[in-house]
């Protein structure tokens, strides 16, 4: 079941690193049981509010808050009901992702190894081989299996379709992401990909020059559900939304 309040909101945050500014007073809210996808160009900022929101950055300005808390100050608290993927997996290359799994327990209250495995399974994810031995995808398709064992309330995508073959791209947008759906998880996932955002999105907030300049259905930001010329079209968005 759903709950009432925003699972995250940012409000006017802002990061600078030295001279540079990525987030300039960014606003953003997270409904619920909603799959939100982050949409920008690379380098645009979208993996830096995540480093945020897991409280491994500090923001320059502005106030962040995840599942009611404040990641700087209680960033345990909230990793353990956050599940991460990152761009490129984060495991050590001698290790399988079995070891990783057992790694990773202890760290989780709600891990359960029992569905840990199953899911592997059914994703096809070698077991007992080392992550420097596997695919971009299978290890992409091992650390989703990390992000999702504990039942996390808020799961944070960082272009985790990058680089993976058609087939496996399609098993984990209709399967996985349909599941967490209908599981009532939120969901944020960043990319720059708007095939991607077409087809998982309930909503989509697009971040352009540290800043979100577009937020809202499908239809509403990118005006057709299913654009013909991904990278020509993104551009559009973009400037289209920062005018």
């Amino acid at each position: 079941m759903r709950g009432t309040e925003d699972v995250l909101v940012a409000d006017r945050l802002t990061i600078r690193f030295r001279k540079r500014t990525v987030l300039d007073a960014l606003s953003l809210r997270l409904t619920p049981g909603v799959v939100t996808v982050l949409l920008g160009e690379n380098g645009a900022g979208k993996s830096t509010l995540m480093r945020l929101a897991l409280g491994v950055l500090k923001p320059s300005g502005g106030t962040l808050r995840v599942l009611g808390h404040d990641p700087m100050r209680r960033a345990r608290a909230v990793r353990e009901r956050v599940g991460y993927v990152p761009d490129v997996p984060d495991a050590y290359d001698w290790m399988t992702p079995r070891q990783f799994y057992r790694y990773l327990a202890p760290q989780y209250p709600g891990w359960d190894g029992v569905r840990a495995v199953a899911r592997a399974v059914e994703l096809a994810v070698p077991l007992d081989e080392r992550f420097a031995d596997l695919s971009r995808g299978q290890g992409m398709k091992a650390m989703l299996v990390a992000a999702l064992a504990s039942s996390p309330e808020l799961l944070l995508l960082d272009e985790p379709f990058a680089g993976l073959d058609p087939l496996v791209r399609d098993e984990v947008l209709r399967g996985v992401i349909a599941g967490l759906r209908d599981e009532g998880r939120t969901v944020l996932c960043a990319t720059h990909d708007l095939e991607v955002a077409a087809r998982i999105a309930d909503r989509v907030a697009v971040l352009s020059q540290g800043r979100i300049v577009a937020d809202g259905t499908v239809e509403e930001v990118l005006g057709h559900a299913e654009p013909a010329n991904v990278p020509e079209q993104l551009r559009a968005v973009l400037a289209a939304s920062a005018g």
